[in-house]
């Protein structure tokens, strides 16, 4: 399944994903693929938010994985973009959260697609952030693929 949503401010890329916490289930992935800048954290904080998580949520690009264990199910926040080599996720622990009792949310997934095959089916959902600055700064086109 396929949706397209256009997202005109960073509260719009917000809501969409603090709605699609609010669905979420144990076991979840979310893959959030987009340039730089796109807006991978604010849908982030949306999701954070929809879990019901109120502390701040930071991209964790110089720790790969943050830990948010205070909502409705944990967050596993994982920010990939500087992993040499997918092998590095085992060292974090990667199959304990992928098959865990949280969501993980995995910003930069496109660099790590081997080990994206290995998720169940049924619980991967991609999600792509593009900008397209001919329909204003802030304009968004947020695709999910479940």
């Amino acid at each position: 399944m396929k949706t397209v949503t256009e997202a005109f401010t960073p509260d719009d890329t917000f809501r969409l994903g603090f709605q699609m916490a609010e669905k979420a289930a144990p076991g979840d992935v979310i893959a959030l693929l987009g340039d730089l800048g796109v807006g991978k954290t604010v849908f982030t904080k949306g999701f954070a938010a929809g879990l019901g998580i109120q502390e701040d949520i930071s991209s964790p690009t110089f720790t790969i994985l943050q830990l948010y264990e205070e909502g409705r199910l944990p967050l596993y926040h994982f920010d990939v973009y500087r992993i040499g080599d997918p092998e590095e996720m085992m060292e974090v622990g990667w199959d304990d959260y992928i098959y865990g009792n949280g969501v993980c949310l995995i910003e930069w997934a496109n660099l790590i697609e081997d080990l994206m095959e290995e998720i169940p089916d049924g619980k991967l959902k991609r999600v792509t952030i593009e900008k397209n600055p001919k329909k204003g700064f802030d304009y968004r086109k947020i695709t999910v693929e479940a």
